[in-house]
């Protein structure tokens, strides 16, 4: 697995934390859930990676959000599972925000996140929605 890949599961998963528990930055960056042994498995620059979508996708929430509420027909924003929304929310920001990863890239790998950790359907939601907002912002 890549370092940009271990990056954004970590990522992920600390956004899914973050929605959860409003945890704050602190307690997001130091990944202390993983324990010391498999976070020593990470490289510096898998960590670095995942601070800066984390923070990124934090200090642009509301926008994200808009953005994902509006792109969604026939389904409340509140029903969202957890784990599609994380994704969701990290992939958004780094379409919105992050021009050096290519959007073909940035929506490969959250449908592969979300084969990995979503529901059966995750994967299919998550592309649709995701080519939708890049359809409509270009961004």
């Amino acid at each position: 697995m890549g370092t940009r890949r271990k990056g954004r599961i970590l990522a992920f998963q600390s956004l899914y934390r973050y929605d959860i528990s409003h945890a704050p930055l602190k307690e997001l960056f130091d990944f202390s859930w993983l324990g010391e042994e498999r976070l020593s498995k990470y490289s510096s620059e898998a960590l670095n990676f995942a601070h800066i979508l984390i923070l990124g996708t934090i200090k642009n929430i509301d926008r994200i959000d808009t953005i994902i509420r509006d792109k969604l027909e026939h389904w409340d924003f509140t029903r969202l599972a957890r784990v599609d929304l994380a994704i969701l929310r990290m992939s958004v920001y780094c379409l919105l925000y992050k021009k050096d990863i290519p959007y073909s890239v940035t929506i490969d790998e959250a449908i592969d996140i979300a084969k990995e950790f979503g529901t059966e359907d995750s994967y299919r939601f998550i592309n649709g929605l995701l080519d939708g907002i890049y359809r409509k912002y270009k961004m």
